[in-house]
């Protein structure tokens, strides 16, 4: 199942749905608003590699 963005917070798990990183999943943290006041995310892949996107990219991964 997944849901929105609105609500994200550290810890969530995550699929990115647009960009750079689509279809790239991971577990959320560092979250802050830009200058331009857009919500952005560091995404933590289960391999260590971690990316940074925009949260209007991504849906939080909820259980079975």
């Amino acid at each position: 199942m997944q849901k929105m963005a609105q609500g994200l917070k550290d810890g969530d798990n995550c699929k990115v749905t647009a960009g750079t990183h689509k279809d790239k999943t991971g577990t959320v943290s560092d979250i802050n608003t830009s200058k331009t006041g857009h919500l952005t995310i560091t995404v933590t892949q289960p391999n260590g590699v971690r990316f940074k996107t925009l949260a209007k990219n991504v849906v939080v991964l909820t259980g079975k």
